[in-house]
């Protein structure tokens, strides 16, 4: 699918300057920006760094840390 994109002179000029420098073309390059701007603005994910992180091994779990913790005598939000 091919699609016509003005940009000003600034833009333009910068886009020049990133193709030369990364070796790719200029069409290479806007297809990329396109793609990652569409995946960021698709259902919202947890990175996978995040999704796979199963804690620090010489740590205790969190919640151990939460029993130790003394009950509110009020509700801050009441």
């Amino acid at each position: 699918m091919n699609f016509n994109v003005y940009l000003d002179d600034e833009t333009g000029l910068a886009l020049n300057r990133a193709a030369k420098q990364s070796g790719a073309s200029r069409n290479a390059l806007i297809r990329q920006a396109l793609d990652e701007w569409l995946q960021r603005r698709s259902t919202p994910r947890w990175p996978s760094d995040f999704l796979e992180f199963t804690g620090a091994p010489d740590l205790p779990p969190f919640e151990v840390t939460r029993r130790e913790l003394a009950p509110l005598a009020d509700d801050p939000l009441a």
